[in-house]
């Protein structure tokens, strides 16, 4: 199995797999890679170790180098600059009267290339601003345009849970969700109550989805009739996180009552009738022989 390090950019959530070249790597520490924007600095968030093949996309690219005291003060000199470039480029934007949103920025390791962040309704025409910003910095521009999502991801901030956004925090991608994991879990339809600060879905939604789809299956349909120690009844709700359902039904003096059963007592049930069935099948071939 190929051995790997994790490194990650600008602590966000996301860990990218390189080939430290025989050499020991350890977590925290400072390392200079190949990037598709060229030479970044990183950190280590995972120390050197074996993965499966199938965990990687080959081919790695390789680790350059562990970062030295020079390559550190590139980073925090860069960093330092962020603020300045922000307010320039925000300066920049109202005085052209661009419809955009600046998002964030930063500059390439070797402080060749400045690239711009920002969100906006629709295309804009940033031409004349690019024009702006290369003769203030001297460098090359580049303004992406990016999503909600995508801003959450960068900038993070306090979810509705309380906790900071997973998107920032933790998860490596994006995961597709939709508006049925909701249903299926019971909650909520009401925008406000589902969304998170980028009113997209919460990507939270697809953590137990597959449980959720699972139990979905397994209990019995609302408004369906179900087959209980008590008779038959029909299901009024399910509480897929406890297994149970309530079930109406009827009473000897016709009278109906709503009970709480668990999941296993109403599989208990359609199996032994489905045993009452074949025994009743077999009694009949029986007798026709």
């Amino acid at each position: 199995m190929p051995i790997i390090i994790g490194v990650k950019f600008n602590n966000r959530g996301k860990i990218y797999y390189f080939d430290p070249l025989s050499e020991s790597f350890s977590e925290g520490g400072g390392v200079i890679v190949d990037t598709a924007k060229g030479e970044e600095y990183g950190t280590v968030a995972v120390a050197n170790r074996e993965v499966k093949d199938s965990e990687i996309v080959a081919p790695l690219k390789s680790i350059i180098r562990k970062a030295t005291e020079d390559d550190d003060a590139v980073y925090r000199r860069n960093k330092a600059d962020k603020p300045g470039v922000l307010r320039a480029v925000g300066e920049k934007i109202r005085a052209r009267g661009l419809v955009m949103k600046l998002v964030d920025a930063e500059y390439t390791f070797d402080r060749t290339k400045l690239v711009i962040y920002f969100t906006a309704p629709g295309r804009v025409d940033f031409r004349e601003l690019v024009k702006d910003l290369a003769a203030i910095f001297r460098v090359r521009i580049e303004l992406r345009q990016i999503y909600e999502r995508d801003e959450a991801k960068m900038r993070g901030a306090m979810a509705p849970c309380g906790r900071p956004c997973c998107c920032n925090n933790h998860l490596p991608d994006f995961e597709k969700v939709s508006i049925k994991m909701a249903k299926i879990q019971g909650l909520s339809l009401n925008p406000a109550k589902i969304s998170g600060i980028c009113g997209r879905l919460m990507c939270c939604l697809a953590y137990e989805n597959a449980y959720y789809k699972e139990m979905y299956k397994e209990l019995p349909r609302v408004g369906t009739t179900a087959l209980t120690p008590d008779g038959d009844g029909t299901v009024e709700s399910n509480d897929i996180l406890r297994q149970t359902s309530k079930i109406k039904i009827r009473l000897a003096d016709g009278s109906f009552d709503i009970r709480n059963y668990k999941l296993k007592e109403l599989k208990a049930m359609v199996k032994q009738s489905e045993k009452e069935i074949s025994d009743d099948e077999g009694e009949e071939l029986k007798e026709l022989e």
